[in-house]
């Protein structure tokens, strides 16, 4: 698929089937997040892949918005690994990348995904046992789409570039 074909057919999907991802594609996928640009390449991101009905059950306690899928990742920056300076520090944004990667190559190999913001980080580091220098920065349930999943009513709506981009 073109790039541009990836980035315009990607969508947060909220009604996944019980379809598994075969473990070679899912590792295909995080293969390019391996792959992502990171602060002096310090490569902070740790994923862990939640698949078990234990761990998803887990999940159900520090979210809402697993929407039925099979696989969801903790995106992960370890704290101790990521490029720090007088106060600032690359966890979120070394992280974010590395998803939005997972997100676009999942999408390229038609794997639908939702980047998940809304969940209880203290709870997810108490139920996955995460290390103090462990944070979470996002949830990505992994899947595929129910069939009377219509998708959301605002997906095509986007600002015009004159809105949000300023030549100086």
């Amino acid at each position: 698929m073109e790039f541009i074909d990836v980035v315009n057919k990607r969508e947060s999907t909220r009604k996944f089937n019980d379809e598994v991802i075969p473990e070679d594609l899912l590792n295909k996928i995080l293969d390019v997040g391996r792959i992502a640009p990171s602060a002096k390449n310090f490569q902070p991101t740790k994923i862990l892949v939640v698949r078990s009905s234990e761990g998803l059950e887990k999940i159900d306690r520090c979210t809402r918005c697993r929407f039925n899928a099979n696989t969801v990742l903790i995106v992960c920056c370890d704290k101790n690994i990521a490029w720090k300076e007088e106060g600032d520090d690359s966890v979120v944004m070394d992280a974010s990348i590395f998803a939005t990667h997972v997100m676009l190559a999942a999408t390229n190999y038609g794997v639908d995904n939702i980047w998940i913001k809304l969940f209880d980080k203290e709870k997810i580091i108490e139920e996955f046992n995460l290390s103090d220098n462990l944070e979470p920065v996002c949830l990505m349930p992994l899947g595929y789409r129910r069939e009377d999943y219509k998708g959301s009513p605002w997906h095509n709506i986007r600002k015009s570039l004159d809105e949000i981009v300023t030549y100086l």
